[in-house]
């Protein structure tokens, strides 16, 4: 018996997971509501947060599905990129810029889901946004070898920073000069003449 309900748990738990997912990407975060959830998987409003602790914990679970398509994706145009790690680095930024302009609601929501102030991120987060910076880190450890750990590490979050602000204010074609057409260009600029700073071998 016990099996059986933990089968409905985690069979209810896909569904509304598959539902807010489907939600979230059509429409943002914000039309994500737990009535319009219950009403289709077909289980009363109650049913959510005895699978989920709160609606927070809800979008954590589609978060983990879009960050796992989205290393899938810088994994793939690596793959098929040129040994030369500058160019690894503007590969993986370009294809980090095309996953946020064709996902762009489930994007948005892995940076806009609400946490309590002080509350640290879930372990799958530090690992997933781990993998990204790993990307990030080994062509720098290439460009810099001698670079201090401490400093390196600095490094490579202000390079996704970087990229994530222009890839942000440009698909929000947000007053900052970032206009949406030239967002590869610019994320190519920044990333060469920052790399361009490396020691002569």
């Amino acid at each position: 018996m016990a099996g059986k309900v933990a089968e409905r748990r985690k069979a209810l738990r896909d569904n509304l997971t598959a539902i807010a997912e489907r939600t979230i990407a059509a429409k943002g975060l914000s039309a994500l509501r737990a009535r319009d959830l219950a009403t289709e998987a077909g289980c009363a409003v109650g049913a959510i947060y005895n699978v989920f602790g709160d609606l927070t914990d809800l979008v954590l679970a589609v978060n983990a599905r879009t960050f796992h398509r989205l290393g899938a994706d810088v994994a793939e145009a690596l793959a098929a990129a040129p040994q030369d790690p500058v160019a690894q680095l503007v590969v993986m930024a370009q294809a980090y810029h095309r996953f946020a302009a064709d996902n762009h609601h489930s994007w948005r929501a892995l940076f806009d889901v609400e946490r309590a102030p002080g509350e640290a991120a879930p372990d799958w987060y530090l690992q997933e946004m781990g993998q990204l910076f790993t990307y990030i880190s080994d062509p720098l450890a290439v460009i810099f070898p001698n670079r201090d750990p401490h400093e390196h590490a600095l490094l490579t979050r202000a390079l996704f920073s970087s990229v994530h602000g222009i890839v942000l204010l440009g698909l929000d074609q947000a007053s900052a000069g970032v206009p949406s057409a030239d967002i590869d260009r610019m994320i190519a600029l920044v990333l060469r003449q920052i790399t361009a700073a490396a020691p002569l071998s």
